[in-house]
């Protein structure tokens, strides 16, 4: 698990993406921690090394088989638990996978809110309809599944459609869209601030 704290009044639980918490997750969390909140992002994993872009069907493979929505998402609600007496805030923010288990958790009465950057598999769990502010950040292509479909089927939900593919917000990535990344930032900043 990687924690940062700054003795904030809020926390923000990260969820990576199939590769574990990598150079871009920690990257992220201190960006995070820079913005002066405390971090958590807990190891769904539970691998030492995270696996390497290269090697993705294998670490899809591995989370399917291994870790599932199921456990992360009762993994999450614990950790939820553990915290929602000490914070006065708690955001949620997923990557991929982990946007799916983020949304999974937006009915949690201790979440303030949630950002999901291409949470694919969200299209699996429509029947949720989030308890707390959620925002979602989708590439204007996917390769499994049809973007604006799957935003037409969502209601009351700040969406966002950026230029780039799955996982332009990875500077790690060759998918890595600088200009999209920035506004999607941003845009996450303003909505943590704003709630």
């Amino acid at each position: 698990m990687n924690q940062i704290h700054k003795k904030s009044g809020t926390v923000i639980i990260v969820i990576h993406e199939i590769y574990g918490i990598n150079q871009r997750m920690k990257s992220f969390c201190e960006l995070l921690s820079k913005q002066s909140f405390d971090v958590i992002c807990p190891n769904l994993i539970e691998r030492e090394t995270p696996f390497d872009y290269f090697q993705e069907e294998v670490a899809y493979r591995n989370f399917m088989e291994n870790v599932g929505f199921a456990y992360a998402m009762h993994k999450i609600k614990d950790i939820l638990s553990d915290v929602k007496d000490e914070y006065e805030k708690i955001f949620i923010i997923g990557f991929s996978v982990g946007a799916t288990v983020a949304w999974l958790c937006s009915d949690e009465e201790c979440v303030d809110g949630v950002v999901g950057y291409y949470g694919s598999r969200i299209r699996n769990y429509l029947k949720l309809t989030p308890q707390c502010p959620t925002m979602l950040f989708f590439p204007q292509e996917e390769k499994s599944f049809n973007v604006d479909e799957l935003i037409s089927t969502l209601e009351n939900i700040e969406i966002h459609k950026f230029n780039g593919k799955h996982g332009f917000s990875d500077p790690y990535s060759p998918q890595y869209n600088e200009k999209s990344a920035q506004k999607a930032f941003s845009e996450m900043v303003n909505f943590l601030m704003k709630h």
